[in-house]
């Protein structure tokens, strides 16, 4: 297989993205071919604040642009906002599972935990995310009724 060489540096294309030295990386997006970006964005999309998308941005900062880093910063962007639209989506799902396993009204659970109704929606509904700590008290919440209702 073909290899990219960047002072000293000597990476088999057949290796994974995530183990090209950044040397490596900058030959691939200055070099390289569609093949190797495209590589290179689902790899942004795999791990979207991992090393390859920092390296990618590190490289932006100071690397000609010939369309390619703006295509990559791009993917970066996306990548990072699906994972976040993942992410909010599981926290809403795991506050709808701490009221259903409650036995409580949605009403009563937000009042237990400490919160309004209507706060407690847009969790539920995933229009806003909870800080850390309310994630942590619903949760418990859910539990600790759980376990109180059958026991």
């Amino acid at each position: 297989m073909a290899q990219i060489a960047f002072r000293n540096v000597d990476a088999s294309l057949a290796d994974p993205v995530e183990r090209w030295p950044y040397e490596a990386l900058v030959a691939a997006i200055e070099r390289g071919q569609l093949s190797q970006w495209a590589r290179i964005a689902r790899a942004v999309r795999r791990d979207p604040w991992g090393q390859v998308a920092r390296d990618v941005e590190a490289y932006a900062q100071y690397g000609d642009d010939d369309g390619v880093i703006s295509l990559l910063m791009e993917s970066i962007r996306q990548a990072r906002e699906e994972a976040e639209k993942a992410e909010r989506a599981e926290v809403a799902r795991r506050v709808q599972e701490a009221i259903a396993s409650s036995g409580l009204s949605a009403e009563r659970f937000a009042r237990f935990v400490g919160t309004s109704a209507s706060r407690l929606s847009t969790y539920r509904s995933g229009a806003v995310t909870p800080s850390a700590a309310m994630l942590v008290r619903i949760e418990r919440a859910g539990e600790h009724l759980r376990s109180t209702v059958r026991g």
